[in-house]
């Protein structure tokens, strides 16, 4: 009979540890899975913050100034520019002083070949401004392989 009980009350011992090693096992399980789960969310965020944070802007003045003559009718015209290019990429700012000559070549014969009737108003200059930006995109481009130049201002437009 000792025996008998013995063997009665090992079954049940097991019994009650099994629900204990299954809860420590669950617990563990959640508790790594948390810990995945906020390392996972903490580096989304940091993609998100460094995707948000916009690159800085970078100016490269064309020193100097632009002057080119035209003809209106019957008198000659003067143009002085002051162009300014912007970009969010340092090389396409290194490309840009690496050619200069020939960025300048390319406005020079833009703003030379301007009739003054069309760019004597806001309209003729905004379409003067995205013809040049255009004309600096395409040799940016040729030499890096990408646009690059995100803007082109007219710091100074003076007609005589």
């Amino acid at each position: 009979m000792a025996n008998e009980e013995q063997t009665e009350t090992a079954p049940a011992a097991r019994k009650r540890r099994s629900p204990l090693l299954i809860g420590v096992v669950a617990l563990l399980v959640l508790a790594g899975g948390g810990y995945f789960w906020q390392a996972k969310k903490a580096a989304h965020a940091k993609a998100g913050e460094q995707a948000a944070t916009p690159k800085a802007e970078l100016y490269l003045p064309m020193d100097p100034a632009f002057v080119v003559n035209f003809r209106d009718q019957d008198s000659l015209r003067y143009l002085q520019v002051a162009v300014t290019l912007m970009s969010h990429d340092p090389q396409a700012i290194d490309v840009a002083k690496s050619t200069d000559p020939v960025i300048r070549d390319a406005l020079v014969s833009l703003f030379s070949n301007q009739d003054y009737s069309v760019i004597s108003n806001a309209a003729g200059r905004e379409k003067l401004q995205a013809q040049a930006l255009d004309a600096v995109r395409k040799i940016v481009q040729a030499r890096l392989g990408r646009p690059g130049i995100d803007a082109l201002y007219f710091t100074s437009f003076v007609m005589q």
